[in-house]
């Protein structure tokens, strides 16, 4: 029995949508609803969002600076090394204390190359003990 949905058409329309939905970029909010703070596994997260594509958008929500804890940041990290070690000496600044308020602060994932992103709260604690730190490789779409 074949599938009668309006005649041969279909199947090309069918197949037009799919790849188009495959094309486009996501955005996403880092952490889900915890957004970009202390104590979160930014690695598993990573991890279930997978896999990412050049030009999704990653969208880092977080509080301004408090008394009673250190203040978020978000840094690309030039190299593997340093992200291991959390070592911020050559790592730069995305988004300040404040820039993550409101909407969040955006990143275009505009090449295909590894995005190595930390905080360095508290002379690198949060990096180090958070662990508010995570890898993504955003990989060609299959139309780019």
């Amino acid at each position: 029995m074949g599938l009668s949905c309006g005649g041969k058409g279909f199947l090309p329309l069918l197949l037009a949508a799919t790849l188009l939905a495959v094309g486009q970029a996501r955005t996403l909010v880092v952490g889900g609803s915890e957004g970009w703070r202390f104590g979160v596994n930014y690695t598993g997260w990573a991890i279930q969002n997978a896999p990412f594509y050049i030009n999704d958008k990653l969208v880092f929500k977080y509080d301004p600076p408090s008394e009673s804890g250190y203040a978020y940041t978000v840094y690309s990290l030039p190299y593997l090394g340093n992200y291991v070690s959390c070592d911020f000496r050559r790592a730069k600044l995305l988004a300040n204390e404040t820039q993550g308020g409101g909407e969040g602060f955006e990143v275009v994932l505009s090449r295909w190359r590894a995005y190595y992103f930390a905080s360095d709260g508290g002379d690198g604690y949060h990096c180090k003990d958070g662990p508010m730190k995570f890898i993504v490789v955003p990989a060609p779409r299959r139309d780019d």
